[in-house]
């Protein structure tokens, strides 16, 4: 799937049960908001922090921002955000509850519809899992001027049907060897079976200053070699900055706290603060 919102090419078997959600047509529901998949290639590297202290940042900024947990079987946005739903994107699936009644506010100010943690049946992409996540990100995203998927770790079938959902990718990497190997791996498939032509990349977690863009610059060498995309062209990677290594961030998310609301003047705050001026200028239209 490439183009950001395409209908499912799947539907679900007459013995699953009914969507929460009707699908509605995109003529009836025009998709305004910036649909942007935040994934990493590997666990671990602050993928659920920068999208939680990212949203706050735009919200900042005087955008509507929703942050959808997209990784279903292992949800930990919540602990990030010391949130403790009554009903999450579980319930809605099942038809327990309505859609309206999953979204709720985050500390940031900013909305959030989270998933259920160790829900083993989301955990692959079923028909199911497949129409229902379509329909609900369809049905929320003419309310929003940004919807942030904040998608499990890896190149799993549920982690690149979210992202195939998502006009932009932002690739969360640290400078480890083992990040940016599986960073790799992700893009080379984004670039072979999505048919992407570029992926932006934030490098957590810099040690110093220009790290993240040398590592970038490094990245693009082997894509340049052994990448090419259905255009012929190699994928090309855009550097959308670097958050430093910072102490303040493992306090803050030790005690389950936003950064950006905690401690915004600490050196990580301030990049994801330039990060989120970046989006803006480049991706977002102005806010009202």
């Amino acid at each position: 799937m490439n183009d950001a919102l395409s209908p499912p090419t799947t539907t679900p078997s007459a013995s699953a049960s009914a969507p929460a959600i009707t699908p509605s047509p995109a003529s009836a529901a025009p998709i305004d908001a910036r649909i942007i998949a935040i994934t990493s290639g590997k666990g671990g590297v602050g993928k659920t922090f920068v999208s939680a202290n990212l949203a706050t940042a735009l919200t900042r900024r005087g955008h509507r921002v929703l942050v959808l947990d997209a990784d279903l079987g292992l949800a930990n946005l919540d602990v990030v955000l010391n949130l403790h739903p009554k009903i999450t994107l579980h319930d809605v699936f099942t038809g327990k509850a309505k859609l309206d009644e999953a979204v709720i506010k985050a500390p940031g100010g900013f909305s959030v519809l989270l998933a259920g943690s160790g829900m083993v049946e989301y955990s692959r992409l079923t028909p199911q899992v497949r129409s229902e996540l379509f329909n609900v990100i369809q049905a929320l995203a003419p309310s929003y001027d940004v919807v942030l998927l904040d998608t499990g770790a890896g190149i799993s079938d549920v982690v690149l049907f979210s992202i195939s959902l998502a006009q932009d990718v932002l690739i969360v990497a640290t400078p480890e060897p083992t990040s940016l190997t599986d960073a790799y791996a992700a893009i080379k498939v984004l670039a072979t079976q999505q048919k992407r032509q570029h992926v932006r990349i934030v490098i957590n977690q810099a040690a110093r200053p220009g790290d993240g863009r040398a590592i970038t610059s490094q990245l693009q060498q082997v894509l340049d070699r052994f990448v090419t995309t259905e255009s012929g062209r190699p994928m090309r990677l855009i550097h959308m900055g670097d958050i430093p290594a910072d102490t303040s961030v493992r306090d803050a998310v030790m005690r389950r706290q936003l950064l950006m609301l905690q401690m915004p003047g600490c050196p990580a705050a301030l990049a994801v603060a330039q990060l989120a001026n970046k989006i803006e200028s480049t991706m977002l239209k102005p806010a009202a």
